[in-house]
């Protein structure tokens, strides 16, 4: 690459969206505008969750704002909306031009994109959309589909039995929780074997409150539960734990979301139904693009529009698509390189592994 020149391609290999820098030979120079000037503030969420922000897209939006030669200042909020607030104005007083955020709830999340807005700096939703927000654009999984995902994989383990259903849904504030949920019910309620007799959103995705939240369902049901369908694989293994206490682990089949190493353990030990796989680069690379496409001021390349019922507008979107995970295609996760061998196969997985076709 010769000096002070720098264009951005995306490329389409085997269904992954990924960035490449390019060189000034006229070719590859999407916007013929030479070097990008800018900085990107990106704010995620938390730590508790999903160990997916600090694992997958930390490292994944560092390596595509370097590919492409963009200066970026990735902060995690800690679960805090005080903390998500301070270090947005921090952002704004160093200068950034575009801010990433995935909010904590849409309130401090709307009230950041405000005033960035009135500062003239672009803002851009990244995996949960703010409701009545004003980003400019919104990065995520098509969050329906992730529920779907999560209904057909709990429909597929119970079979055609009469089975009775609970849901430990995702944060109440969060709402791709309401599209999860959404997505689960679109699949599960057409089943007329199926019978819905308990559904909680938990806190802050908190494991330790879904595990609380499930025995009560668990007592109250007197034990006569026989599917979980839960929002991602910590709340998965919250109901597990409580299952493993009352010597039911196995026998009642659970969801989960993220293809996190625990969940995958989960499924190799016959303890989770299924997971949901959100290849994370494929939307690292996404937001980064788009923002990039922002510094530059140029218009973003979008796939959709998500509608935002509180800011009664549609937000122009890049919408990917989520797989879900049993042990047939689990090997697709380490594949791609999402989840190391090492890591999924250490110990007793060995075995365990290999039954699986991963090696």
């Amino acid at each position: 690459m010769r000096k002070g020149i720098l264009s951005l391609m995306a490329v389409m290999t085997a269904g992954a969206l990924t960035l490449t820098a390019c060189g000034d030979d006229g070719s590859d120079d999407a916007g013929g505008s030479g070097e990008v000037k800018g900085k990107v503030g990106v704010i995620l969420p938390d730590t508790a969750s999903s160990d997916r922000w600090e694992s997958f897209d930390r490292p994944y939006l560092e390596q595509a704002f370097k590919a492409a030669g963009v200066e970026s200042d990735i902060q995690n909020a800690e679960g805090s909306a005080q903390r998500f607030q301070t270090i947005a104005d921090q952002m704004l007083t160093s200068g950034a031009t575009v801010l990433l955020l995935t909010g904590l709830d849409s309130n401090s999340a709307a009230a950041v994109q405000r005033k960035a807005q009135s500062q003239g700096v672009k803002t851009i939703d990244y995996d949960r959309l703010t409701l009545g927000g004003v980003a400019d654009y919104y990065v995520s999984f098509d969050n329906v589909k992730v529920g779907e995902e999560m209904g057909k994989g709990l429909e597929k383990c119970l079979g055609e039995e009469k089975s009775n259903i609970v849901y430990l849904n995702g944060a109440p504030t969060d709402n791709n929780a309401t599209l999860f949920a959404q997505g689960s019910h679109n699949i599960l309620d057409k089943n007329a074997n199926y019978t819905k007799v308990a559904e909680q959103p938990v806190p802050e995705w908190s494991a330790e409150k879904g595990a609380t939240l499930f025995e009560q369902m668990w007592t109250e049901q007197q034990g006569k539960i026989d599917g979980v369908l839960a929002a991602n694989d910590n709340l998965g293994n919250a109901a597990i734990s409580i299952l493993k206490k009352n010597k039911q682990a196995g026998k009642v089949p659970v969801t989960g979301q993220d293809a996190t190493v625990q969940g995958l353990q989960n499924i190799l030990d016959g303890t989770q139904c299924m997971t949901v796989y959100k290849p994370v680069k494929q939307e690292a690379d996404a937001a980064a693009k788009l923002a990039v496409s922002l510094i530059k001021g140029e218009k973003g390349e979008t796939n959709g529009t998500t509608n935002d019922p509180e800011g009664k507008r549609d937000v122009p979107s890049v919408l990917l698509t989520p797989i879900g995970v049993d042990k047939e295609n689990m090997k697709t996760v380490v594949d791609d390189g999402f989840v190391k061998v090492e890591d999924l196969c250490k110990g007793a997985y060995a075995a365990k592994c290999k039954d699986a076709g991963i090696q």
